[in-house]
């Protein structure tokens, strides 16, 4: 039986991740396989174009996926339209919109859809410029949904003229035969020759529009030469740019005009031959860069947290299952997905520690990956101890929630961004983050065990005695376990910020919030020793202990005050609420179960 559920498990994870990878090999006669591996460099990071396109889609469209008259159309071919192809990409329905007023601005109504193209909104650009401006000079809390609709379209917008203008100034026509123009003209410049005033102003016109492409361009697709700075790439304005104070253009730049000119002209064996050359010229210059590249490519269509989330629900429906029929072999396939949709879970944490050479917990969208993955580990480990499901079934639903929390939080484009120098190689820094996220991890799950308690009390009237007690002891190890790794997180904390603000405490909101953790944890556990309270009573207090914690994690984010505030997100402190709500309702049942005289009976036996 087990080598069964193994070989299925196996087999169902195959055909996922396959489904998942589709390759997208010589699409149109264009190998857009080996094009999305070209690393370039956006926002400070090396990365590859396959990532950047996918980004920049979800940025602008909500998501990563595109059709065009029924057929469906990759990020990467999406990026070369839209870099090489501007004319083709301005009919692809990428503009999401979703706010009725907004589209009536537009002269659309909700009937006609909620997707539409550059096309769509070319007649109405400098209307949406003036309502966006007139939009950003409000206070953010003080904006109402049609200001942020139209502020969020804006946004959309200039990022599309951005990529459309990173290539070449959107539009142009013989892309090479213009920087052949420019060549002769800043050679004749660099050398005092240029004296008439045709070639003045010849040259003033094409360095206008180099400039305009320097400060515009999404990301940089220039590699650094010999003797150059190499951690700084160029776009291609700057290379153009540059070409005046040196005697040859950058080798990049020819190859990339030409690949322009033959994508437009259909050319396919044009382009394939710029590509390869510009190709061998990468791999030489940074072979470890372009390895990297490929593997992020890799790393991004084996997408291993969406994996996890299926394999992590799963597992609790079988979870449940178990509960109802067939108890033994439910639980040990549902221990088997656990196990594996963790090892998928710790594939993808060490995948992103290669890509970004970071500590796992870098921003607020990688803590909610380690939080789940923390809490996944500790559930199979009361589930090795005890063996009665819970361990599963309370795990999965927190692995799940937290990897779906991290997918909401990825809307805003690359979760791998470069950290500030003051958050970056720091020893004490990445011992803290890693610390206290797992005191977040045990205590959810202390809080989740004890939400498992009072409704399984609620729904079940069988009262197994056993059970009360095994979840009671899961419960006390893990609060001890969760005051341990928060108290020593919190002290971590404090050391870094005396190495880099020259204080060790400052009473900031995060500070706080991690104080409180600790506090309540400790707190639970005085109350257990000195007879305060009981299992149900201790149940009450971890349940309490989700909301303490959602809120350091989460709510003093967005306080606007103090070093770690990110700014108010509206449908995170929606959600966020809901949590908290949720929360107080099932200790407020907890509460009414406490004064029931069988809890008094069973917790006396």
């Amino acid at each position: 039986m087990r080598k069964k559920i193994a070989l299925l498990t196996l087999l169902l994870v195959a055909s996922l991740s396959t489904g998942f990878s589709v390759s997208e090999r010589a699409v149109n006669g264009t190998d857009f396989e080996a094009l999305k591996r070209i690393p370039v460099q956006h926002e400070g990071r090396l990365k590859p174009l396959d990532t950047v396109a996918r980004n920049a889609l979800l940025m602008i469209r909500g998501n990563q996926s595109l059709y065009d008259e029924n057929r469906q159309i990759p990020p990467i071919e999406w990026m070369l339209d839209m870099t090489l192809h501007p004319e083709r990409a301005a009919r692809y329905p990428v503009f999401r919109i979703d706010h009725p007023d907004v589209l009536g601005f537009i002269e659309k109504t909700v009937e006609e859809g909620k997707y539409f193209s550059f096309e769509d909104l070319s007649s109405y650009l400098e209307g949406i410029r003036q309502q966006a401006h007139s939009a950003s000079q409000i206070e953010e809390n003080l904006r109402d949904s049609y200001q942020n609709g139209v502020l969020k379209l804006w946004q959309q917008i200039t990022l599309y003229v951005r990529i459309n203008n990173t290539f070449s100034v959107a539009h142009s026509e013989d892309f090479q035969q213009e920087i052949n123009a420019y060549e002769k003209i800043a050679d004749r410049f660099r050398v005092n020759l240029l004296n008439d005033l045709e070639g003045q102003t010849l040259y003033r016109w094409i360095a206008d529009r180099y400039m305009f492409l320097a400060d515009t361009a999404y990301f940089q697709p220039l590699f650094p030469l010999e003797g150059q700075d190499q951690n700084k790439w160029l776009n291609m304005g700057e290379g153009l740019l540059a070409r005046v104070n040196t005697s040859e253009l950058h080798p990049g730049i020819p190859l990339v005009a030409s690949m322009k000119d033959a994508y437009q002209s259909g050319d396919e064996g044009a382009f394939q031959k710029s590509f390869l050359e510009y190709q061998k010229l990468l791999t030489q210059r940074f072979p470890d860069t372009v390895r990297k590249a490929s593997f992020e490519v890799y790393f991004n269509q084996f997408q291993p947290f969406y994996l996890s989330i299926l394999l992590y629900i799963t597992a609790f429906v079988l979870s449940m299952l178990s509960w109802i029929v067939w108890p033994k072999k439910f639980q040990k396939a549902a221990f088997f997905l656990l196990i594996v949709g963790l090892l998928i879970h710790t594939f993808g944490i060490v995948a992103r520690m290669y890509i970004e050479g970071r500590p796992p917990v870098t921003n607020l969208y990688s803590s909610a990956i380690f939080v789940g993955w923390g809490s996944v580990l500790l559930g199979i480990a009361l589930e090795r101890l005890y063996r009665n499901g819970i361990g599963t079934a309370v795990s999965t639903v927190i692995g799940s929630l937290t990897l779906i929390i991290a997918h909401h939080l990825s809307g805003k484009g690359d979760t791998m961004e470069m950290m500030r120098a003051v958050l970056n190689s720091n020893f004490w820094l990445s011992s803290h983050v890693v610390t206290i996220t797992i005191g977040y991890s045990s205590t959810f799950l202390a809080g989740f065990l004890g939400c498992f308690y009072i409704l399984r009390r609620l729904i079940s009237r069988e009262k197994n005695l056993q059970d009360v007690q095994q979840i009671g002891n899961m419960v006390y190890g893990i609060v001890c376990f969760s005051t341990l790794f928060s108290f020593v997180g919190t002290v971590l904390g404090g050391i870094w910020a005396d190495q880099s603000w020259g204080r060790f405490w400052g009473w900031d909101p995060k500070e706080n919030g991690a104080l409180l953790i600790v506090l309540w944890n400790a707190i639970i556990l005085h109350a257990r020793w000195a007879g305060l309270v009981r299992t149900q009573g201790m149940m009450i207090l971890v349940v309490f202990g989700n909301v303490i914690t959602s809120f350091s994690w989460f709510g003093v984010n967005m306080l606007g005050i103090g070093l770690h505030s990110y700014g108010f997100m509206d449908q995170a402190f929606l959600w966020l609420s809901i949590f908290i709500f949720s929360q107080l309702l099932i200790m407020g049942v907890g509460l009414v179960q406490a004064n029931s005289p069988q809890i008094h009976t069973d917790e006396h036996r």
